[in-house]
């Protein structure tokens, strides 16, 4: 285990040198943090205004409805639009698809403000989130044109994490800024305003990347139209995910993490709702999530020691076990057990998480990357959103399901299975440099 620190250590030195030496990682790391700072700004701000808004009502059903209206078209779209990620300037991707996400945030806060049915606020959120995703595809993708493929189980674990620290902060910016303006429709829209102003500022950071700098080298399908590219890109991305076997392994546990997390979730919804201790919910739900994203941090630290030492085979198998473990905790039906179950549950879903962006980033060719990245996007939506909607149905009013739970249990179960017969064996440890990677090697003197 020493020498599996030693290589994680390492990798986390080098990756330091990138930051410094590698051109554009550090801007494309700004324009991460920035983006999903606005995402946990509007995903608060969204759950707060129709969830726990006095002026609205929500019963379960209605909220898993909401979600399933926010997510489940983009993916149904989505695995077709990124072909676009493989055809367009990545650089203009950002820029412009923040740009569009800032006019669309301001939208959806007028709709707020006005009074708006919660169908037309959840039907205006929907284009916001298929913006956003679209910026989280682009920059998945443009990762390898800026980081080490050396370095890129570290990276990944820096942005990633990172990341999804900031849509905790962005949660309780929200938060604090909702304690002040008020919990009404108008108040929640003010509270979405500040969205408006992150998205453009992570657009005004991704402008001042150099053309073509983020990819693609070569367009998908070249000779045919931006149209054509779409309309068969869903079929390019599923094609490259079934001929990898390694990225088909992580996707499945992705979905079976996914699926769980979404039963996992509206549980959560509802029982915080109803247990002692008054109030809304709001708070306990909060600090559920604040242990969720405890779990991945500590993520960003273990994921790259134990694919150093282990692989991502056996990464991904020790994770599913380990949420079947932490789901068994849901069944105390504590605030308490929620919270010590929802950090290991983080740092499962956030370590294979990791370990499906380097099977794309490392095992997929760039000219296909952006329509994989979008495909996995689609599976994480319809995985999760099916999920809530089905618990919706057999949920009871207090929350209190030791079914659910132990089916969440089982289904931990069968991802183990899946992901050894899918994964090829062997020790996919750290990778060796792309043959295209042109980036100053890691230690050598910059230019």
């Amino acid at each position: 285990m020493n020498s599996a620190v030693t290589e994680g250590a390492s990798s986390w030195k080098i990756f330091i040198h990138s930051l410094n030496h590698s051109p554009g990682l550090g801007r494309l790391l700004a324009v991460r943090l920035t983006s999903q700072l606005t995402d946990g700004v509007f995903q608060a701000a969204l759950i707060g205004g129709v969830l726990f808004n006095p002026e609205r009502h929500a019963d379960p059903l209605a909220a898993a409805l909401g979600f399933a209206v926010l997510l489940l078209p983009y993916s149904v779209i989505g695995p077709f639009a990124g072909a676009l990620l493989d055809r367009w300037d990545r650089r203009n991707v950002l820029l412009w698809a923040n740009v569009l996400r800032a006019v669309l945030i301001g939208l959806v806060a007028v709709a707020m403000a006005t009074g708006g049915s919660d169908t037309l606020v959840l039907i205006s959120a929907l284009t916001v989130t298929g913006a956003s995703r679209f910026v989280a595809s682009g920059l998945s993708a443009a990762l390898p044109h800026v980081a080490h493929r050396e370095v890129i189980v570290a990276t990944n674990a820096l942005f990633t994490t990172l990341g999804g620290a900031m849509l905790s902060v962005g949660a309780g910016l929200t938060l604090g800024v909702r304690a002040l303006v008020g919990n009404d429709n108008v108040g929640s829209a003010e509270t979405i305003l500040i969205g408006v102003v992150l998205a453009l500022v992570a657009g005004l950071v991704a402008h001042g990347f150099p053309v073509l700098q983020l990819g693609p080298d070569r367009a998908d399908d070249p000779g045919h139209s931006a149209a054509h590219a779409v309309a068969v890109g869903f079929v390019h991305g599923a094609r490259a995910i079934i001929r990898c076997r390694p990225a088909a392994a992580a996707l499945s546990a992705i979905g079976v993490h996914r699926f769980i997390f979404g039963v996992n979730t509206l549980t959560l919804f509802v029982f915080a709702r109803h247990v002692d201790g008054g109030g809304d919910g709001l708070s306990r739900i909060s600090l559920v999530l604040g242990c969720v994203a405890a779990g991945a941090f500590v993520a960003a630290f273990t994921t790259p020691i134990l694919v150093a030492r282990f692989g991502r085979r056996a990464t991904l198998v020790a994770m599913l076990a380990l949420g079947a473990l932490a789901q068994l905790l849901l069944l105390t039906f504590t605030i308490q057990g929620f919270c010590t179950a929802a950090i290991g549950l983080g740092l499962v879903g956030q370590t294979t998480k990791l370990c499906g962006d380097v099977a794309m980033q490392v095992d997929i060719d760039d000219t296909v990357r952006g329509q994989v990245f979008s495909a996995q996007d689609a599976l994480f939506n319809v995985a999760y959103v099916l999920a809530m909607v089905l618990t919706a149905l057999v949920i009871g009013p207090q929350g209190r399901s030791v079914t659910l739970v132990l089916i969440g249990c089982g289904f931990y179960l069968v991802g183990i299975v899946v992901v050894r017969a899918v994964h090829p064996p062997g020790r996919d440890r750290q990778p060796g440099p792309f043959a295209e990677d042109h980036l100053p090697k890691p230690g050598a003197p910059s230019a």
